[in-house]
């Protein structure tokens, strides 16, 4: 059964103002007012309009004169963040993307920590994110999302190539640049040194995420190969690019755990080629037989066959899985996209 409609947006993003204290001094005739540079003004950056903000982060737009373009910071609350987020997963964020730079990745241009804050400065998208797309367009034709989509599994692919393993893969954190493409963003769950060890991958036992986006196994909740639960986000990923909806309800655990270990079922509308729902089924499957990256990139959809062969013979084979009372469920309820899950208890 598929899941909400995504297009309806419920979050809302609340501006902030400034705390930073000004001093006033009276000359006797007026009060001539002066403030010291903030941390960040001392960096060449002028914060500007807030973008998003969560529990304990806020990313603001800036301007810098170091790079001499519009740059995103987050800033994290050294107050209001977890214990464990501060010094386990934002040290290894870091760390990570340090040493990450690819054309559909984020870049990261800078660190700066002080006693009560710790600021990521990266590069700005400024075209918002791939779900801002999906709600303004319904769905996104097979043209865009098969490019789209390519740039997310080279992306990936670079990654996990080195090492990098993600492990949040969603639309809120595809990121469009200037012209469009996709920059993979905020890599607060990653994690570093995950290449196999004579052709055996290390397991993750850390049950992070969102759950609309999780494989069986992380809800589950046994020891995952992270790149594999990757690879699955990437199939949610684009069943809601076409589609304009998530495959999975993640409103009720329980049916949530069912419907992601059963064949993946597509509504009748939009109309979306046989090959590209073949692509969704391969990855959306159960581990053993769960598409690989390789065989992603070389997949009939991705790389379309030479002009002359019908891409969509196979249409009946094919046929969407739909009930009636899936079609009903379509547009019922909302989802709440910044849910994250550290650990998941059976």
């Amino acid at each position: 059964m598929p899941g909400p409609d995504i297009r309806a947006d419920d979050n809302h993003v609340l501006g902030e103002r400034s705390t930073e204290p000004t001093a006033t001094v009276h000359s006797g005739v007026e009060a001539k007012a002066e403030r010291k540079l903030t941390v960040l003004e001392t960096h060449g950056y002028i914060l500007g309009r807030t973008i998003g903000s969560g529990s304990y982060a806020t990313v603001k737009v800036a301007t810098s004169d170091r790079h001499n373009c519009q740059v995103a910071i987050k800033i994290i609350s050294k107050f209001q963040a977890p214990g464990d987020y501060l010094k386990k997963f934002l040290p290894r964020e870091i760390e990570v993307v340090k040493g990450l730079k690819h054309e559909n990745l984020i870049r990261f241009l800078q660190a700066i920590e002080t006693t009560h804050r710790v600021y990521i400065v990266m590069e700005y998208a400024e075209n918002g994110s791939l779900l801002d797309i999906i709600r303004k367009d319904q769905h996104i034709d097979e043209a865009r999302g098969r490019r789209w989509f390519r740039q997310l599994v080279e992306a990936v692919d670079y990654c996990h190539e080195r090492g990098v393993v993600h492990r949040d893969i969603k639309c809120e954190n595809l990121l469009m640049d200037h012209g469009l493409n996709i920059k993979l963003s905020d890599f607060g769950f990653a994690r570093g040194h995950m290449k196999p060890k004579n052709g055996v991958f290390a397991l993750s036992e850390t049950f992070c995420g969102s759950y609309a986006y999780a494989s069986p196994e992380i809800l589950k909740g046994v020891p995952y190969r992270p790149q594999d639960s990757d690879i699955w986000s990437m199939g949610v990923v684009l069943y809601a690019i076409v589609y304009g909806r998530l495959p999975f309800d993640d409103t009720n655990y329980t049916q949530l755990l069912k419907q992601v270990q059963n064949k993946v079922s597509f509504p009748r509308d939009p109309k979306v080629s046989a090959e590209c729902r073949k692509l969704i089924t391969k990855i959306l499957a159960p581990l053993k037989i769960r598409s690989k990256i390789p065989q992603i990139l070389v997949d009939p959809w991705l790389c379309p066959n030479p002009p002359g062969k019908d891409e969509d013979t196979d249409t009946n084979q094919e046929t969407a899985h739909t009930s009636k009372d899936e079609i009903k469920s379509v547009n019922i309820g909302t989802v709440t996209f910044d849910r994250k899950m550290e650990e998941v208890k059976i």
